[in-house]
């Protein structure tokens, strides 16, 4: 029974399902699909059943799932992320905190990791590391803000230099009949 249809570098391939849930893949033009752009596919698939666990409140369910994604791919900065929110979804903070700070050595500059930790040491009662992670998310977010995508780094410094005077303006102010006020006692010079 054919699942869905997927294209992959001017290639079609179709999914078929095979009795243990797992799924193969078979070529619908010249060359083979690529098996690495599966697993990915694969693992696409896996993350987004964890997340769908973890919107509809199946918090160990989700976390499961998340375990298994890095049990395949530690360096996996969304399901390590997703880890720690789901624990504090179910109230355990400091699992949560553990979780967190998992991902905060696989991004450390990242916004949205100190922004959870702040969370989560707010509600564990740790308002002290919750502040300096509150601190730590706004640095990071000027930091990504200092520079523009496509910028290269002396884009950046001549931008942010002071502005420079404008040139001078001229000497003599012409002359405006229409501004002149008539002398006092109506004489004219």
């Amino acid at each position: 029974m054919l699942s869905f249809e997927h294209e992959f570098n001017g290639e079609v391939a179709l999914r078929e399902a095979a009795p243990a849930g797992r799924h193969r893949m078979e070529s619908h033009s010249q060359g083979a699909f690529p098996a690495l752009a599966w697993r990915r596919m694969e693992m696409q698939d896996h993350y987004d059943d964890a997340m769908f666990d973890y919107t509809t409140g199946d918090y160990d369910s989700a976390i499961a799932k998340f375990q298994q994604i890095l049990a395949a791919h530690a360096e996996h900065f969304d399901a390590q992320l997703a880890i720690a929110m789901s624990h504090y979804r179910k109230g355990d903070y400091a699992k949560a905190i553990e979780e967190g700070h998992k991902a905060e050595k696989l991004k450390p500059s990242e916004q949205l990791v100190h922004t959870n930790l702040s969370l989560f040491y707010m509600k564990s009662g740790d308002k002290k590391t919750a502040e300096h992670h509150g601190l730590q998310a706004r640095l990071a977010s000027w930091k990504g803000n200092m520079q523009k995508p496509d910028a290269t780094p002396g884009e950046v410094e001549d931008e942010l230099k002071m502005a420079q005077p404008k040139a001078a303006a001229p000497v003599k102010v012409p002359d405006m009949p229409w501004k002149k006020k008539p002398p006092i006692g109506g004489a004219a010079h």
